[in-house]
This record gives structure tokens, C-alpha cells and sequence, in this order.
């Protein structure tokens, strides 16, 4: 006498289709996140006061396939050879100030950019300090932070190489009272 099925055939089936559909859904989750865009948290205050501490961020990482990065624009990036070599790991938020083939300098509280002064309504207070001129080497750009006497940025540590580049904040969706586009 052979020993019947316990399990029944309908059971199995739904816990098959159950297995394929959780798989298919942490595929595409980790392409999306690997791909498409990304969550990222605000660690410190150098974006103040445009990005608070504990702010969280959507990072578009498509954008930056089809079009160059646009100055003024809030990047994401990965640490450049000379912040790894101080032991950072983690990514960067910066504001872009500096495109490739740019002469920028900070000088007299503002910083320049091509010999004109670059508008700045998102700075926490006029830079207290002097550096440059320097020439934006090609395909890489100068990341300063909206705190600018309290960033550790471009002018401490260089220019940022474009194949670094995470992609762009363009959303703030916590907390809910700030929700929107950083980069307004």
C-alpha cells in the first residue's frame, strides 16, 4: 500500500508561484535600486541649509547617462581616490559648482566662476574662506557643500572624477514637511 500524498497538489502550487513571484519582485527591487535610483540619508550637516540631518533622499542614477551634470544641481558620489585614502566609505552630498574647464575661486566671501560671481541663495553664510583660482580638470567637477564653512568639500580635497557620480538628488521625501525637490 502506498503512502498518500499529504501535502495536496493545489498547496504546492501556490507555494511554487508564491517562491517565483518573491523572487521576480527581489530581482527587479535590486536592478531598480542598482540601476534606476536609490534612498540615501542625510549624515551630516555640510548641506545645511538645504538638506537637514536625517533627511532622506531619492537618487535619480539615470539621468546622468543621457545628459552632462548641470551646476547647481545636488550630487551624489562615491568618495574620491584621496577621501578613501582617509578612510571614507561612505557617499557624498554635495552641491556641483565646479564643470570641466571651469576656472573657479572663492575670494571676498563669494565664489566665482569664470571671473563672475556665482549666485547663491541656498548657502548657510558667505564662504570665510580663500582658495583657487583653479582650472576644473575635463570630466570632473568641484563639489562644495551648501554649509560652506563647515564642508568637508572640494576645496579640501579636490575635484570629484565623473565616473564617481552616483546621480542626482531629486527628491526629499522625509521628513513629510520638507517632501519635494531639494535642488528648488
Amino acid at each position: 500500500m502506498s503512502k498518500p500524498n499529504t501535502i495536496p497538489k493545489k498547496f504546492k502550487e501556490i507555494c511554487i508561484e508564491s517562491i517565483k513571484i518573491v523572487g521576480l519582485a527581489l530581482v527587479v527591487s535590486i536592478g531598480f535600486r542598482t540601476y534606476v535610483a536609490e534612498a540615501r540619508y542625510v549624515k551630516s550637516g555640510s548641506m545645511l541649509p538645504t538638506l537637514e540631518v536625517s533627511d532622506r533622499l531619492m537618487v535619480d542614477k539615470v539621468s546622468y547617462l543621457f545628459r552632462a551634470p548641470q551646476r547647481g544641481e545636488i550630487v551624489v558620489f562615491e568618495p574620491t581616490d584621496t577621501l578613501k585614502k582617509q578612510n571614507f566609505r561612505d557617499a557624498f552630498i554635495k552641491r556641483l559648482i565646479g564643470l570641466p574647464g571651469d576656472k573657479v575661486e572663492v575670494k571676498g566671501g563669494l565664489v566665482y566662476v569664470n571671473d563672475r560671481p556665482l549666485p547663491e541663495k541656498y548657502i548657510a553664510e558667505a564662504p570665510d574662506y580663500t582658495w583657487g583660482p583653479e582650472i576644473v580638470p575635463s570630466n570632473a567637477y568641484l563639489m562644495l557643500g551648501d554649509n560652506r564653512n563647515d564642508s568637508y568639500d572640494g576645496h579640501s580635497w579636490g575635484f570629484v572624477p565623473r565616473d564617481r557620480l552616483i546621480g542626482q538628488a531629486v527628491l526629499r521625501y522625509w521628513p513629510p514637511n520638507r517632501f519635494g525637490n531639494p535642488n528648488n
